[in-house]
């Protein structure tokens, strides 16, 4: 009996590694793909939508914007054609959840620095203080590459608008004085079609490395 065993050993191997070569893909073509899903402005807390888009459904897109980033340099849609990127909204004197933020914005800049698909957003929500210069100064100080990352700054009343009608971020829409203004966490991923396609805690460490984890999966997609 054992040498029955021995003069087959080599084959049991082989047939061994086959098998688990064949099941592993089988597995691989029936596990279902994963796909982020896309966010419509009815699936968000109202109290974070403009009562305008509540009710929206379907077709959602980041309306098109036009603002100036840390160099002075207009920032439009047509930076950002074809891309995949993160936005969020700070603002440079900030002393609480901002810099936690930037600090997680520096991280996806450096884990994505050769990513050409990939760049990010950072909206003001003072931009009465928060001029070019002051952005600039900003910049310098966090380590932003002006190739992968624009602070933009601009008209209160669109930043706004982007942020409560378009992103799906705001409780407020600030016009209920100087300390009535943004204040959110959130990350939002867009995708090529300049639609949601995911919401991330930006002062989260975990909620980072899901982020980059999405932004592969994103990246798949035809």
């Amino acid at each position: 009996m054992l040498r029955f065993f021995s003069k087959y050993k080599f084959f049991a191997i082989v047939l061994f590694i086959l098998s688990a070569i064949i099941i592993s893909i089988i597995y691989s073509i029936l596990k279902p793909k994963r796909v982020l899903r896309v966010y419509e402005p009815d699936m968000v807390s109202i109290e974070l939508v403009d009562s305008t888009v509540q009710h929206v459904r379907k077709y959602h897109k980041i309306t098109d914007f036009s603002l100036l980033n840390q160099n002075g340099e207009k920032v439009t849609q047509a930076n950002y054609h074809n891309k995949i990127y993160v936005a969020d909204f700070f603002f440079t004197t900030c002393q609480t959840i901002c810099p936690i933020m930037t600090g997680n914005m520096k991280k996806i800049q450096e884990e994505l620095k050769n990513d050409q698909e990939t760049l990010l957003l950072s909206h003001t929500v003072i931009p009465e203080t928060d001029s070019v210069p002051q952005l600039k100064k900003y910049a310098l100080e966090k380590g932003v590459d002006d190739t992968k990352w624009n602070l933009v700054t601009g008209d209160k009343k669109h930043i706004y608008d982007l942020a409560r009608k378009s992103y799906l971020v705001a409780k407020t829409n600030g016009d209920g004085g100087p300390y009535d203004m943004i204040h959110t966490e959130n990350f939002v991923l867009v995708d090529k079609k300049k639609r949601i396609r995911g919401f991330y805690d930006g002062t989260n460490e975990e909620e980072i490395e899901r982020l980059l984890e999405d932004i592969a999966v994103l990246k798949k997609e035809k």
